[in-house]
């Protein structure tokens, strides 16, 4: 427990905002009750009473929340109109937020951006009535469950802490949203420890992974392998073993490199469809020079344990192809869609590999200046291209997902104007994908 002495050596500085400056009713009335429980916390007679640290802490969240307007992240600019009873921004913008539009509007305490359709996206907290008002309630919290020893009030007290945990990760987004990437990582953490306070005492692994990305994205390498680390002792991995890419991407950059290798190689056992682990572990031979056939030893001990896998195929078919190895890679296509036929991704392979196979024979052919051979490599070219056409189509069939068929139809209208002029046939098939790519 820190000592509360911090907490209480505020009185001359805790009021970042002054309230005749603000000219807000609300902001002056959270202000008079803070002090009014502050004082109490101050108080010999009465600090020692788990009911004044309950009210302290109570305060310090009001105070907070009167900051922000009392506003949250998908509100819409006419709820907030309601709640903030009038009151008008200082002043107003259009920005760009991660490549977004968005209308600014600047209030005493607080930035708000709505999206196009007034949707309330990011809450900026520029002048908070009470600095550190979060922190100081946690603090509160843990003083009040301290002051409990009965439990009378340990369900109110945690769920104190997780609303205070819900405000830190929503305060973590804003400030990422903001690309403010140090003080996102620093608030998913404080997200993390209000979770993890007593009596509330739960593990925030999603909290804990994005304190981590966070300062990865912000080139914290060391900050972001404590967290990454972390959370492969909570056994928390992220999306497709994506904790273990990090810590192999962290340890690469760090110089590690047999560390990085055995975080790929980890990754890959409990998560063999990872592409993030799949090309790590394929750059990492390349670049190192180490014989590919380990790669692919872990392929096949993978397929052996799950035969009727499909989609380990696939990837072992997008691995050959990025070493280009580019008959086993379409063999290893052929296998998944012979697994399952219904296997999309095993056709899609199949067809990109085909038409990027014929798109390099059509270069070579432009730069040969030998008739024969330009002809050669132009008969190689056109036979691999309608090659292509035949995945292609029974992709077109199997696929659900809308913008899936939709690029799978550019390919096809590409390899079909090429022939269209052979038949009726091409002709229909280049009308039919043409529109279809066209949607």
């Amino acid at each position: 427990m820190k000592k509360f002495l911090a907490i209480l050596a505020v009185a001359a500085t805790m009021f970042a905002v002054d309230a005749k400056a603000q000219g807000s009713k609300e902001l002056n009335a959270a202000k008079a009750a803070l002090e009014k429980a502050q004082a109490a916390a101050e108080s010999p007679k009465q600090n020692t009473k788990m009911a004044t640290w309950m009210k302290y802490g109570e305060t310090l969240v009001k105070a907070y929340d009167a900051s922000i307007g009392n506003a949250w992240v998908g509100m819409s600019a006419q709820e907030y109109q309601v709640i903030a009873a009038g009151e008008r921004p200082m002043a107003e913008s259009q920005v760009t937020l991660g490549g977004e539009a968005m209308t600014k509007r600047e209030y005493l305490t607080r930035n708000l951006y709505f999206d196009a359709n007034g949707t309330l996206r990011v809450i900026e907290l520029t002048k908070p009535l009470v600095e550190d008002a979060l922190d100081k309630a946690v603090e509160a919290y843990a003083k009040a469950a301290e002051l409990d020893p009965k439990g009378s009030k340990t369900k109110d007290i945690a769920a104190a802490l997780q609303d205070i945990n819900e405000k830190y990760t929503d305060e973590g987004y804003n400030a990422y949203s903001l690309g403010n990437l140090g003080k996102a990582s620093i608030l998913f953490e404080k997200a993390v420890k209000a979770a993890g306070t007593a009596p509330l005492s739960q593990l925030d692994t999603n909290s804990v992974y994005n304190a981590g990305l966070t300062a990865w994205h912000n080139l914290d390498f060391t900050r972001a392998q404590k967290f990454f680390q972390d959370c492969l002792s909570y056994k928390y991995y992220g999306n497709d073993g994506e904790t273990y890419a990090k810590l192999a991407d962290i340890a690469d950059r760090l110089g590690d490199k047999n560390a990085s290798k055995n975080y790929l190689t980890e990754g890959s056992q409990k998560f063999p469809e990872s592409q993030s682990l799949l090309i790590g572990l394929i750059n990492y031979y390349i670049s190192s020079g180490e014989d590919t056939a380990q790669l692919f030893n872990l392929f096949a001990e993978a397929q052996k344990n799950e035969p009727d896998n499909a989609s380990l195929f696939y990837v072992e078919g997008n691995a050959r192809k990025k070493l280009g190895q580019n008959e086993e890679a379409l063999a290893a296509y052929d296998k998944a869609t012979q697994i399952n036929p219904n296997y999309e991704w095993g056709y899609i392979g199949k067809g990109i590999q085909l038409y990027d196979m014929a798109v390099d024979l059509q270069d070579k052919a432009s730069q040969e200046m030998d008739d024969a051979k330009y002809m050669a490599l132009m008969g190689e070219f056109e036979k691999t291209l309608k090659g292509c056409i035949e995945p292609f189509e029974k992709a077109f069939e199997i696929v659900k997902d809308e913008d899936i068929k939709v690029n799978i139809a550019e390919y096809l209208k590409n390899a079909c104007f090429r022939f269209r002029g052979e038949s009726e046939e091409f002709q229909a098939k280049y009308d039919k994908y043409n529109g279809y790519a066209a949607k």
